[in-house]
């Protein structure tokens, strides 16, 4: 009678000990999945934070541009630049670019880079609405846009829905597109030019030296 008793305990620890066997796998599998879930997440942080400093130096490198035309601020126009592939550049390596000629070129070079740099990536230049009259305009609004994560057809792919972000001259808000992550920073023309206001604020009319 003892040695049943026995048996049937000896069987009774042997379940218990496969059942605790069989809660902590599952415990140490969740805890593991927590660990992957974090550091998944602190990938996709940094990732995000390198693209916009990749952004962030994008705009500085156009900045830089428009300080080497010798007549940006008049010629501002000439960087605006809508979403897309740019058309192709003046070919000023073959023949003299004039100021204008030469905001064509670095806008358009600019954005291939752009384009070429960052996932899925777009870029919107445009004359910040910030002067009551349009001739005085001095800022450039860039908006660049990104995606994180490159498969366009993902369908499980999450983003920031599309935002208001600033108005360019004519009023038209420019957004942040759907399903991207944008940066958005302004740029500063400045003049080198020797302004000649005889004109009046409509017909303004600059003096460059070459």
């Amino acid at each position: 009678m003892l040695l049943k008793i026995s048996q049937i305990q000896l069987r009774l620890q042997r379940g218990i000990s496969l059942i605790e066997s069989m809660v902590a796998i599952v415990v140490m599998a969740l805890g593991i999945l927590g660990m992957l879930g974090m550091q998944m997440r602190t990938l996709s942080d940094t990732s995000t934070t390198v693209r916009r400093a990749q952004a962030i130096r994008f705009i500085e490198d156009l900045s830089e541009r428009t300080k080497v035309n010798p007549n940006a601020l008049g010629n501002i126009a000439s960087y605006v630049i809508g979403a897309g592939a740019p058309p192709a550049p003046p070919a000023c390596n073959a023949k003299g670019c004039q100021a204008q000629d030469l905001a064509l070129l670095d806008i358009r070079q600019w954005k291939q880079g752009v384009l070429a740099s960052l996932p899925l990536a777009d870029a919107v230049v445009f004359q910040v609405a910030d002067e009551t009259v349009p001739n005085n305009t001095r800022q450039l609004g860039v908006l660049i846009s990104w995606r994180e994560n490159e498969s366009s057809d993902d369908a499980d792919y999450k983003a920031p829905s599309a935002i208001a972000a600033a108005k360019d001259m004519s009023g038209k808000d420019i957004t942040c597109p759907a399903e991207r992550i944008c940066h958005l920073q302004y740029i500063q023309l400045i003049a080198r030019c020797t302004p000649y206001l005889l004109g009046g604020p409509t017909s303004p009319m600059t003096f460059c030296s070459k």
